[in-house]
C-alpha cells in the first residue's frame, strides 16, 4: 500500500516548484497526466502559510466529476487531492484545487 501525504503539511511552496510540471492522476481509466498549469495564493484562511490554489490542466477529452484523486508526483509523492473541473484551460480540461 502506498502511503499518502498529509494535507494539512503541504504550504504553497511546496508546489511553486513544480508549476508547469507533470502529475499523474489515478482514474478507474487508468493513469491521466496532469499539467501544474498555476501556482497561487487565496488569502488567509488560518492555515498555516495561508490558504492556496492549484489549477491543473489534462489533454482535452470526457471531463472526469468532481472528486478526490490520488495524485502522484516523483518529489511530492502521493496526494489525495479534491479536483473540481472548472472548465478549458490552455488547450485543455481544466481542474481546480483549493487548500484551505
Amino acid at each position: 500500500m502506498t502511503s499518502t501525504v498529509d494535507l494539512a503539511k503541504l504550504h504553497i511552496d511546496d508546489f511553486t516548484p513544480h508549476q508547469g510540471a507533470e502529475f499523474g492522476m489515478q482514474t478507474a481509466e487508468g493513469v491521466l497526466a496532469l499539467k501544474l498549469a498555476k501556482v497561487e495564493p487565496v488569502g488567509n484562511s488560518g492555515r498555516p502559510g495561508g490558504a492556496f490554489s492549484l489549477l491543473f490542466t489534462t489533454p482535452k477529452g470526457a471531463w472526469l466529476p468532481q472528486a478526490i484523486y490520488p495524485v502522484r508526483h516523483p518529489e511530492l509523492g502521493v496526494i489525495e487531492i479534491f479536483l473540481v473541473p472548472i472548465g478549458p484551460l490552455a488547450d485543455g480540461n481544466g481542474y481546480q484545487a483549493i487548500f484551505t
